[in-house]
């Protein structure tokens, strides 16, 4: 491995030394960096975790996760029951929210909702499209008995519905403005927050503001600006010349330095991720399940986590985070690193010397230094006879790309999930019916009747030992079957100013802001 940490020490001391400062930063007004451009601020259209960061701070749902875990509670509902047979959830409305356009939240506008997600005859169905519909496929309709109630009937249990619900798709948006705005809501939001949207500046920044009539505790700040900052030592530089008050996704070269300074602080915590790749199954030398798992073993997992991120992610095993406890299988050890082993198989596949074409993403939310970490596992892969041209992309065009498929002209892509439950990854990446275009995200193709059924029982299923059980057995297909390569959980970190009080990083990977202050 390269060691960078000295490179990019130069780096920072030389723009510390000799940039300017930029103008300082009003106490009542916080600065956040992101890794790229927001792709959309409608939180049915959206996927990605760095928009999800400015959604939960103009949107709320009926349920939130609370504060430092993934357990849910209320938020526009007041209070929910469920039936007997799992299949009807019921919804108390808090009385007197309303929009940011002053129009009244109800159980009318839960159910618009809900509909322009799942009904294609639905007014607003056009507005989309929404990938992630999928998470709510088992609502069979939505009711509205009067203004403050709201009723959902499932065609069967599903016991990651309330987790789903407290995902970004499931925050609620203003029915009046999607009807007049179309296709422009994504860039002209309204909800029912603590902040409402004040200007989107394409690739400099989008600004929200302390929104007056919110019904809860006002927010502290007056405004939040969100400033795409996709080049990592920008964000650095940007944060040591007083540009940003808060950065959530620093490279771990940077992060390693602002750990030493006094008028920094460093935030960290392990959260439910995984950072893999996606290996075609359908065509190319991946289509056989020797030359995924050589993949696998030849990736140095240990290498990439102590030096590339420099102990800012732990190497994974396994499609579930340790952040999952109850989920979480100790004893899966997925793949060693064994270059031995990774060229036998390709000898025994007939793959040896074979190309790989490696898409590779610029940044993004989540994608712990992708340039670097691909460049490595290039050369993991080099090392056992293949050769993998990396091909890289902006993050929103890497997005639209990967997420249409691998097809005939890509062998494996970098990814990175969040994920609020153990279901979302493998339900909608590894389905069989979850392919771009049929409701997933099953971009490299692969199909296991064992695992839609395994996967299917453990959605149907109340009792969390026995759902634990089933996706330990869907882990254990997963691993053996290889249609991904398993690299590293993250631990989430963000950079701040001394001066920065009151934030929290989530196990959800989102940053709510109405509480933050600067002293």
């Amino acid at each position: 491995m390269i060691p960078l940490r000295s490179a990019f020490a130069g780096l920072l001391t030389a723009a510390w030394l000799t940039g300017a400062a930029a103008a300082p930063v009003p106490d009542d007004v916080l600065v956040v960096g992101q890794t790229a451009e927001p792709a959309s601020l409608d939180p049915a259209v959206s996927t990605a975790t760095n928009d999800a960061r400015i959604l939960v701070n103009l949107y709320e749902g009926l349920v939130r996760y609370r504060s430092g875990t993934l357990e849910v509670e209320p938020a526009l509902a007041e209070s929910w029951t469920v039936s007997e047979d799992g299949r009807r959830y019921t919804f108390r409305l808090r009385e007197g929210v309303r929009f940011h356009d002053g129009t009244p939240f109800d159980a009318e506008a839960v159910r618009f909702h809900f509909g322009r997600l799942l009904d294609r005859d639905h007014p607003a169905a056009r507005t989309g499209p929404f990938p992630l519909a999928f998470l709510f496929r088992v609502v069979e309709r939505v009711e509205a008995p009067d203004p403050r109630t709201v009723r959902f009937v499932l065609r069967e249990p599903h016991a990651p519905f309330l987790a789903n619900l407290a995902y970004p798709t499931g925050l609620i948006v203003s029915p009046r403005a999607v009807m007049e705005r179309g296709g422009a809501f994504a860039r002209a939001p309204v909800g029912t927050g603590p902040f409402r949207f004040a200007g989107w500046q394409s690739s400099r920044k989008v600004t929200l503001e302390r929104n007056p009539d919110y019904w809860g505790e006002a927010a502290k700040p007056r405004l939040v600006i969100f400033r795409p900052l996709t080049d990592p030592n920008t964000r650095a530089t940007e944060m040591l010349a007083g540009g940003v008050d808060v950065m959530a996704e620093m490279p771990p070269d940077a992060l390693a330095l602002f750990r030493d300074r006094p008028d920094f602080a460093v935030r960290e915590q392990v959260g439910p991720h995984l950072w893999f790749l996606i290996l075609n199954t359908q065509a190319g030398p991946l289509r056989d399940p020797r030359v995924r798992q050589a993949v696998n073993y030849a990736i140095d997992r240990q290498a990439l986590a102590a030096h590339v991120l420099q102990g800012t992610a732990v190497p994974a095993h396994g499609l579930i985070a340790p952040a999952f406890a109850w989920a979480y299988d100790p004893s899966q050890r997925g793949y060693p690193h064994d270059p031995q082993r990774a060229r036998r198989l390709l000898r025994e596949a007939g793959a040896e010397g074979a190309t790989l074409r490696f898409l590779v993403a610029e940044g993004g939310s989540g994608m712990l230094d992708p340039v670097a970490m691909g460049t490595a596992i290039q050369a993991d892969l080099a090392a056992v006879g293949l050769t993998a041209r990396i091909a890289t992309y902006e993050w929103n065009a890497y997005l639209a790309r990967v997420n249409r498929g691998l097809g005939e002209d890509a062998d494996m892509a970098e990814m990175a999930w969040m994920t609020n439950d153990p279901d979302m990854l493998p339900s909608l990446a590894l389905r069989s019916d979850a392919r771009p275009g049929q409701g997933g995200f099953n971009a490299g193709g692969y199909a296991n009747p064992d695992l839609d059924r395994l996967l299917a029982e453990a959605r149907r299923t109340a009792d969390q030992a026995r759902r634990a059980d089933l996706y330990r057995q869907a882990e254990a297909i997963v691993v053996a079957d290889a249609p991904i390569a398993f690299v590293a959980h993250w631990k989430q970190s963000a950079v701040t100013t001394a001066a920065v009080q009151g934030l929290t990083l989530e196990p959800s990977f989102f940053l709510r802001l109405s509480g933050v202050t600067k002293r």
